[in-house]
């Protein structure tokens, strides 16, 4: 530890600290411009300046590492007058628009110039000016370049942070500009982190642009609605009315980042499309009644049905509490197990709940991707978690975190990855296994010659025909490192080979734990809640808590606080769901929050399932697809209209809060779980927000003793609950035959997150067109051009999109994002099919029947 003195006051800090970051320590303001805490310092605004005995010049304290015995002045007359100087410089060419400009009272150059500024300018020379209108950069961001201090947070934050080198400067000196490429940002993922730290006005969101002023607005401290990473956002809201989206840098997951769906993709809550009053079928079509009215024809329907089976199905992005009500609604009311959470794929929780209980680590995300290696598994971290890219890029490049990638799709992180294997959809498990098959090979060597014995016979030494050179270079970065994290996307749910998949991940972290590396897992979701309807049991085979709904223990002390039996057979899950629907089975169908008729991977089949349902109930915020087909629709308060708690990726549950009253004759879906329940003549007790999270938090033993007024702006964390390790070691799979043909796999893309975000006015202006990305040797092969309109057809159905070549894109591999309901991509894929193979062409040209795929060229 070094010992320092500033103003008088004493202070130990370890090596490597800076004086700013121990003046701050002590409470000491030191104004500063071009600092950020997490880039490395620039020094270039001068503001931080500070006087150190034995030193001639003043230094930045935001570079000056501290030494010990170190003397530090901030206040002299010498410093306040370096201050005065370099706001008095800034001034000469800066634009005195406070009145029309959006950061007014927020703008830290105001701040500054009030506390440290001159009374009076000493430059009498005309205002140099880049332009006489603001450049709108891009649908949702516009600059007034004239304003600009020249402080590079935005270049910097764009560049390091973001990864996307949209922002760049031209000139030099006073005449340093910063601009996109060509003066546009067309390329860059309009996240608007730019603006977020530009410190005056230079970068603005146009969404918000001349709305409101900062002390107009109520502003609330919430959560992201869109993927698992939970980000801390604040929603600045001016007479009830929706106005914009910034986030702080001491809250949360996010250190004030977010991506382009959090900051610019709030504004659904005010899309056109919302259910204004309950509505019934009558003659084929939805009439809309009254509350009661509703209540009175779904007491008749409901009676009508109970003797046939029911069954639920309620969206990952509703709060715990919600969740946690609509299972136990289930479980108690309608007497049944068969429900889900998600409409995309199913969970298997026989190897699923073993390995969240003996490997999932719900600790800080910074802390375990700052273990030596970190191995990301599936998907593409850019386009499903953004923000957790933003924060593995931070730990590779400031951490020296070694990054391995595994999948099928091409990220933007795999530029900063130490190893990148391209694996073809659904080959993650062979990967896996070579990998666990090398690191055994390897081990042999150091560990005792029976460590492996009890799975040599079921993995055996080599894997043959498993391994590949990339397996090999992740076994070997694996072995090297001390420590290893193990990032799962949950993308690889939607195979039918999940399961295997799962297997073999365990695998993987039972063999790591025999080497004694430090181990840690998470999943990363891309719905906001998908950890906590988890641990809420919104699932066919697992209770509140991820316990087995066959254990008799957990079933009877919920029943037993529940006052209610649980059905003690594990039921359906959604898949299951919809044989029965289709089989004539199902009374009671009760969907909340989400939409599968447009999720689902089998269009065709999942419309015959619900039309077939006895009672369709659909209670949402929207007028879906599904609420279409639905017999009775009930209209629920939306996101930012009730009060709840979401857990993310981490395991960190974080207060959800209210901003909007719900729109038109809406009600809280808790208040809608009460008004069902009492139509079958039962009570839900508790019934209320905090009443059901202090249940929550005595019945869920991830969650015991937390509560939710202690929360505290970055959440809490829940707790791993100690399970028996898993001993079970898994047979490797089959060598995956070679795809010949175009294979579709589909996804998150980056400006759209499920059905949800394309109700986004803004998100729909960044990102309207749906696309159809290929690689540029299939797109050759096939006298195919970036831009064109192709058809992409499979033996369900086909869809016409424009044509994106991605030179990383591996070949064989079509990837449609899945957020674009008018495609309709659900028709192109059939239940229990995945990856999907497919024929691509251009429009309108002739197929070549003899070789699929292909098209006649000059047509």
């Amino acid at each position: 530890m070094l010992k320092v003195t500033i103003d008088g006051q004493t202070l130990e800090v370890e090596a490597g600290s800076t004086v700013l970051q121990a003046a701050r320590r002590l409470g000491i303001d030191i104004p500063t411009f071009c600092y950020l805490k997490r880039l490395p310092p620039l020094a270039s605004c001068r503001m931080c300046l500070v006087e150190i005995e034995g030193l001639r010049r003043l230094q930045p304290s935001c570079a000056t590492a501290i030494t010990d015995g170190m003397i530090v002045r901030t206040n002299t007359p010498l410093i306040e007058e370096t201050r005065s100087s370099m706001l008095d410089m800034l001034l000469a060419n800066h634009p005195l628009d406070c009145p029309i400009c959006d950061k007014g009272g927020e703008c830290e150059l105001q701040n500054m110039v009030m506390a440290y500024g001159p009374r009076e300018s000493q430059f009498r020379d005309d205002k140099r000016v880049f332009h006489s209108e603001d450049i709108r950069l891009s649908p949702v961001i516009i600059m007034n370049v004239n304003r600009c201090i020249q402080c590079q947070r935005c270049v910097r934050m764009c560049e390091e942070v973001v990864g996307a080198v949209a922002l760049g400067t031209v000139e030099k000196g006073m005449d340093t500009a910063v601009t996109g490429f060509e003066g546009s940002l067309a390329s860059c993922d309009q996240c608007g982190n730019c603006v977020e730290v530009c410190p005056v006005g230079a970068l603005m969101s146009f969404p918000y642009r001349y709305k409101a002023r900062p002390w107009d607005l109520v502003e609330t401290d919430t959560i992201c609605p869109h993927c698992g990473t939970g980000c801390q956002l604040t929603v600045g809201t001016r007479k009830g009315e929706f106005m914009r989206v910034r986030s702080k840098w001491d809250e949360g997951v996010n250190h004030e980042t977010l991506c382009v769906r959090g900051r610019f993709g709030l504004d659904f809550v005010a899309s056109r499309d919302r259910i204004k009053q309950p509505m019934i079928r009558q003659d084929g079509a939805l009439v809309p009644v009254s509350w009661d009215e509703a209540g009175d024809y779904l007491r008749r329907r409901l009676l009508a049905v109970e003797s046939k089976d029911a069954g639920g199905l309620a969206s990952p992005r509703l709060p715990n509490e919600v969740l946690y009500q609509f299972q136990k609604l289930m479980r108690t009311v309608f007497r049944t197990n068969n429900i889900d959470c998600s409409s995309r794929w199913a969970a298997p929780f026989d190897t699923l709940g073993p390995l969240l209980g003996t490997f999932y680590s719900r600790t800080p995300l910074d802390d375990v991707i700052g273990n030596d290696c970190v191995l990301v598994v599936g998907g593409n971290v850019t386009e499903e978690n953004p923000v957790t890219e933003y924060l593995l890029r931070d730990a590779v490049r400031r951490r020296q975190t070694g990054l391995l990638m595994l999948s099928a799709r091409p990220s933007r992180l795999d530029a900063d990855a130490r190893v990148v294997v391209r694996v073809p959809p659904g080959g993650e498990e062979a990967s896996l296994a070579a990998v666990v098959s090398a690191l055994m090979a390897a081990a042999g060597q150091t560990l005792a010659g029976d460590a492996f014995v009890d799975i040599g016979t079921t993995i055996g030494r080599t894997a043959a025909g498993t391994g590949s050179n990339g397996s090999d270079h992740l076994a070997t970065a694996l072995n090297e490192g001390h420590s290893v994290t193990v990032l799962v996307s949950v993308d690889l749910l939607r195979s039918p080979e999940a399961r295997a998949t799962l297997q073999q991940i365990n695998n993987l972290l039972q063999v790591l734990r025999l080497l004694g590396k430090g181990l840690a897992m998470q999943f990363l979701f891309d719905r906001a809640n998908q950890m906590g309807a988890w641990d809420m049991g919104v699932l066919p085979a697992a209770l509140p808590g991820l316990r087995a709904v066959a254990d008799d223990v957990a079933r009877t002390t919920l029943a037993r606080d529940w006052g209610a039996e649980i059905p003690a057979e594990p039921g359906a899950d959604l898949d299951a769901i919809l044989e029965l629907c289709v089989g004539g089975r199902m009374g009671a169908l009760y969907i909340v929050g989400t939409d599968p008729l447009i999720a689902y991977p089998d269009r065709d089949f999942v419309t015959r399932a619900l039309v077939a349902a006895d009672l369709l109930i659909v209670q949402d915020a929207f007028l879906t697809d599904t609420a279409g087909l639905a017999e009775v629709v009930l209209p629920a308060a939306g996101y930012g209209e009730e009060t709840g708690t979401f857990t993310n990726n981490e395991g960190r549950i974080q207060n959800v809060r209210k901003f909007r009253e719900p729109a038109f004759e809406a009600r809280s879906n808790l208040a809608i779980f009460d008004f069902v329940a009492a139509l079958c003549n039962q009570a839900l007790r508790p019934s209320t927000q905090g009443e059901i999270f202090a249940e929550i938090a005595r019945l869920v033993p991830a969650y015991q003793g937390l509560m939710q007024g202690e929360l505290g702006a970055g959440g809490a964390f829940t707790k791993a609950v100690p399970t028996p390790p898993v001993t079970r070691f898994f047979a490797p799979p089959s060598v995956p035959a070679a795809a010949d043909r175009l294979m579709l796999i589909t996804g998150d893309c980056l400006f759209h997150n499920g059905y949800l975000s394309e109700r986004s006015d803004m998100l729909n202006t960044v990102a309207n067109d749906p696309y159809v990305a290929m690689s540029a040797q299939d797109t050759a092969e096939l006298g195919l051009s970036d831009g064109d309109q192709v058809i992409v057809r499979s033996g369900r159905g086909e869809l016409t999109a424009q044509l994106k070549v991605d030179r990383r894109f591996p070949k064989g591999l079509v990837f449609v994002p899945e957020n674009y309901r008018a495609l309709r991509l659900n028709s192109l894929l059939r239940r229990g099919e995945y990856p999907c193979a497919v024929e691509v062409q251009k429009a309108h040209a002739t197929p070549d029947v003899d070789h699929p795929g292909r098209i006649w060229r000059g047509v």
